[in-house]
């Protein structure tokens, strides 16, 4: 869960702007955004999501309650990969209830927290540094794919992306992953009473970047429709199972980025995706 889409604490020296941007240049950028704000995620963020914990999203749902991969009972022995697994919490969480869990990264820095915290904790999360549309592991070797609030958001070429998970699964494996709700990206990134208003296309698909004064992208973000994620799970050999819009939770008052209590509580800001590999 990096920044967000019309974000107003960018640098005086970035400018946010809608543009296209390649899978290369997001590649980079985002590889040298993660590294850069890494410390600052996990000093401010690292609470919230636990050392050993699976949050879903900023709503706080953790997947002990939700149970989007099954039964936690059910985990021991799978082998589970977690896309933009970032300080390996989620994968953790999934190694303590049994599960042989791997992270994938594109930060140095992120992964670097990974292993400060594999030591606190006494539960290492094997973890490879490296993008999502080049997945390093063998054919079928994985029960279950999942990313929460990872590395979906940050890739240029969304299809080739899926294509891999869908490698790299078994037959009957689960894809489960988290994004910003797509809605969202029709209003301003603000928590606040400026957050209710509609300000952008719902199907303007041109990615959010953050540049420099060179035009040099520093961050990138892609927007996807509901229909685009359906088409390209689709296209790769998976039914979709479920599509999670998890609701604000009373008495929560947390702030983080566009997410709040006052907009949560009217429209989804978090959209779980859950599909099976048939093909």
């Amino acid at each position: 869960m990096g920044y967000n889409p019309g974000v107003t604490t960018t640098p005086d020296s970035v400018h946010p702007v809608r543009r296209d941007v390649s899978e290369d240049d997001s590649r980079r950028a985002n590889r040298g955004d993660w590294d850069l704000y890494a410390d600052e995620y996990q000093q401010m963020h690292g609470e919230f999501l636990g050392d050993v914990g699976f949050v879903w999203g900023p709503e706080g749902h953790q997947e002990a309650q939700l149970q989007v991969l099954g039964d936690p009972a059910q985990h021991v022995g799978r082998q589970v990969l977690e896309l933009g697994s970032g300080a390996g919490q989620c994968a953790r969480w999934l190694r303590s209830q049994g599960a042989l869990a791997y992270g994938l990264d594109l930060s140095e820095r992120q992964l670097q927290h990974s292993r400060r915290i594999d030591e606190a904790t006494g539960i290492t999360v094997p973890s490879v540094c490296a993008t999502a549309t080049a997945i390093p592991f063998a054919d079928g070797v994985f029960d279950i794919v999942f990313s929460s609030f990872g590395a979906l958001q940050f890739v240029a070429e969304a299809q080739p992306m899926v294509d891999e998970v869908a490698r790299v699964l078994r037959r009957g494996g689960t894809f489960a992953f988290s994004v910003t709700h797509p809605v969202r990206w029709s209003m301003p990134d603000d928590a606040g009473p400026e957050g209710l208003r509609i300000t952008s296309s719902y199907w303007d698909r041109t990615p959010y970047v953050e540049e420099d004064d060179d035009g040099t992208p520093r961050y990138v973000e892609h927007h996807r429709t509901l229909g685009d994620w359906v088409a390209h799970l689709h296209r790769s050999g998976f039914a979709l199972r479920a599509l999670h819009e998890p609701q604000w939770p009373e008495g929560l008052d947390r702030v983080w980025g566009g997410w709040g209590p006052l907009r949560g509580r009217l429209v989804p800001g978090t959209a779980i995706f859950v599909a099976d590999l048939v093909l």
